[in-house]
């Protein structure tokens, strides 16, 4: 192997360069939406829905690679008016026939009653399941999965948040009986929706806490900054573009320095400021403690 120079789509690249690696490059550059992986997702409510939204607008899946199946017709409408090239059906196993890699994403008491449905057609050897239902964990997954013959698929927990339609979401991904290869992919899949890690299943709660209850947690506060702006004489729509554009700000702030939360404020509050007095009162009302409190509720079962 040696070291090459390699034009492709006005791109040039310098590095080892195998035969293999270099058909890689050109094909995702000049096809950008390769056939990489079929993707079934069975329940198109709020979390299945945005995910498919989230996959059509990113560019590792082809949006005809994209299967989604619901037992009602108009939030299959909405998709394909979005997505024309996305494949809907109120067939779950026609949705899943053809995919690599099937998407749980139904309320809880439906997961058993679809998932005996899937498996008589499931070919383990091929597909994978994955699933978005909160607390559903790998091994009660695993043993819905049984058909009797001692083979089970690679199976995932993916927990998104609602910002997936944005392209926004903080994603955790646990897996078990995977390859490095496939997980690897599916991080990438994943960070091109927002931010994805995989993390051990036994920390899901926690993460879950942090980022899927998390984004309700971060509104409520938007929308309490809204109130307390309304009583201090800002419309309420000036008041919440306010305070959005100063979450950003945090957000930019931390991600450039790196730096802990508290460093920064340092930098804002003064000795007898106004800011110190805010951030006093607000801990004197248990600012810190709620939302410690919150985050603990929200991991119990």
């Amino acid at each position: 192997m040696k070291i090459s120079l390699y034009k492709v789509n006005d791109f040039f690249f310098t590095m080892p360069i195998s035969p293999k690696l270099l058909i890689f490059v050109e094909d995702l550059l000049i096809n950008p939406k390769r056939k990489i992986m079929k993707i079934a997702i069975i329940g198109a409510g709020n979390m299945g829905g945005a995910v498919a939204r989230g996959l059509a607008k990113g560019s590792l899946i082809q949006t005809s690679d994209i299967y989604v199946s619901n037992p009602s017709t108009p939030k299959l409408e909405a998709l394909k008016t979005e997505f024309p090239e996305i494949n809907t059906s109120t067939d779950n196993c026609e949705a899943a026939r053809e995919a690599d890699m099937i998407i749980l994403a139904v309320k809880p008491w439906k997961v058993v009653e679809v998932l005996e449905e899937l498996k008589p057609q499931l070919d383990y050897s091929r597909q994978a399941v994955a699933s978005m239902v909160g607390g559903l964990g790998i091994a009660q997954l695993s043993e819905w999965l049984v058909k009797g013959d001692g083979i089970l698929p690679a199976t995932y927990i993916i927990i998104p948040n609602t910002a997936i339609a944005t392209l926004s979401s903080m994603t955790f991904i646990s897996s078990a009986r995977s390859t490095a290869e496939r997980d690897n992919l599916l991080l990438s899949i994943f960070n091109e929706l927002g931010k994805a890690m995989l993390i051990d299943e036994s920390a899901m709660p926690a993460a879950t806490s942090l980022a899927s209850c998390g984004i309700a947690y971060a509104m409520r506060y938007i929308r309490a900054a809204m109130e307390g702006g309304v009583e201090l004489g800002i419309r309420a729509n000036d008041a919440k573009h306010i305070v959005m554009q100063t979450l950003r700000g945090a957000v930019d702030v931390l991600a450039a320095s790196d730096a802990h939360p508290e460093a920064e404020i340092d930098r804002v509050t003064t000795p007898g400021g106004l800011t110190i007095k805010g951030l006093n009162a607000m801990e004197a009302a248990g600012f810190t403690h709620s939302v410690i409190e919150g985050l603990r509720a929200s991991t119990k079962r």
